[in-house]
């Protein structure tokens, strides 16, 4: 016996305008039947657990005010994690290369910025901002603060 369920479109907000995907990914989880002695139980067994890569940033990036998208060797992504804290703001970091799944996500990254620069992407209130150019260019022109705000993230 099989059954289907059907992934949630993962929405993303790109410079106002908003993204949405449906995977053509689908999870299947069977019920196999297992015989123990003189009774018998159900298991879940998953057959196929693919998931789009961009789904999980859209989840990841959902759940927390400013989420940043990090690899732990790279002097940039210390940066914009430095000037986060040095506001008072305590972003939900993910470090890739910890992710047995980061090179997947890397690359659903970078096909997400459209450039060669993976890391560090930031996203506030859910909504894409960017890799550390675009966050310093926000943080120097004056909106990085109202963003924050509004993403209750910051309270000034």
């Amino acid at each position: 016996m099989g059954y289907t369920f059907d992934t949630q479109p993962s929405p993303f907000e790109l410079g106002g305008k908003h993204i949405r995907g449906w995977s053509d990914n689908y999870k299947e989880i069977k019920m196999q039947y297992h015989q123990a002695e003189s009774w018998g139980y159900y298991v879940p067994m998953r057959t196929s657990m693919v998931s789009d890569p961009l789904e999980k940033v859209a989840r990841l990036a959902s759940e927390s005010a400013v989420v940043v998208f990090s690899i732990s060797s790279c002097c940039m992504c210390h940066a914009v994690k430095r000037l986060f804290c040095g506001m008072g703001v305590n972003p939900t970091v993910y470090e890739l290369d910890h992710d047995p799944r980061g090179k997947e996500i890397e690359k659903a990254l970078m096909r997400l910025l459209g450039n060669s620069t993976s890391v560090p992407v930031v996203f506030i209130g859910g909504k894409l901002i960017g890799a550390m150019e675009r966050v310093m260019a926000s943080h120097i022109s004056g909106t990085l603060v109202p963003l924050l705000k509004e993403a209750g993230a910051l309270w000034l």
